[in-house]
């Protein structure tokens, strides 16, 4: 088997092991989409989150230090942290229109079709601070995946990893568009989402194994 089709199945494989819960993040994302939330927040979040796991997996390639994982996992904190505002948030507005997003307030930046607002838009940030948060599992695998690498391969690798992020943001949202799901999704998402979140963190925090680091 020639070696790039090799590094594209080793991208391909790993993509997916480590991704498999994003589609539930971001089917939550995309089906409380509204004038301020929009499709291209979570896109350009989920990019800008990818990249920066990709970023710390990196070192692995060149064989210096990494961060560790229990360090990663400390980030699991912050989906806990917005899971409980919005359940807060929702318990005193008493409705159910409370929305992954609206727990923050960025009327101006999520208005402006300019992709520099985008890029840097809390609904943008927020999507990408929570896949990051989620990704204890990607630095971990993608590390020895990278040092086992060639340059050539990594390329590949590399390439197959950032296609497939389009076409995972793809698939979250055309399930979104299935009516049961999303009839699911828009009548009970804004009750779910908070546990959802708080329960991300926790898994992350567990997952991770950071609770070490937190009980000192």
């Amino acid at each position: 088997m020639p070696w790039f089709v090799q590094a594209a199945i080793a991208g391909a494989t790993s993509f997916i092991a480590t991704n498999i819960d994003d589609i539930v993040i971001l089917m939550l994302f995309f089906a409380q989409v509204n004038a301020t939330f929009r499709p291209k927040h979570i896109f350009i979040g989920q990019y800008l989150g990818f990249t920066v796991l990709v970023a710390l997996s990196l070192p692995g390639f060149f064989g210096g230090l990494v961060v560790p994982r229990e360090w990663i996992g400390l980030l699991g904190l912050i989906p806990i942290a917005i899971g409980i505002k919005q359940l807060l948030d929702h318990q005193t507005n008493g409705t159910e229109s409370q929305t992954v997003t609206e727990a923050l307030h960025y009327p101006e930046a999520a208005q402006s079709n300019r992709f520099g607002a985008s890029l840097f838009a809390p609904p943008t940030v927020q999507v990408a601070t929570i896949t990051i948060a989620n990704g204890g599992d990607n630095v971990g695998i993608y590390v020895p995946l990278f040092a086992s690498s060639s340059l050539p391969g990594l390329s590949i690798i590399l390439a197959v990893f950032f296609v497939m992020v389009s076409a995972w943001c793809f698939i979250a949202y055309q399930l979104t568009q299935h009516p049961m799901v999303a009839q699911v999704l828009t009548r009970r998402g804004s009750a779910i989402v908070p546990f959802v979140l708080i329960g991300l963190g926790l898994f992350i925090l567990l997952d991770s194994e950071t609770y070490r680091l937190l009980m000192g």
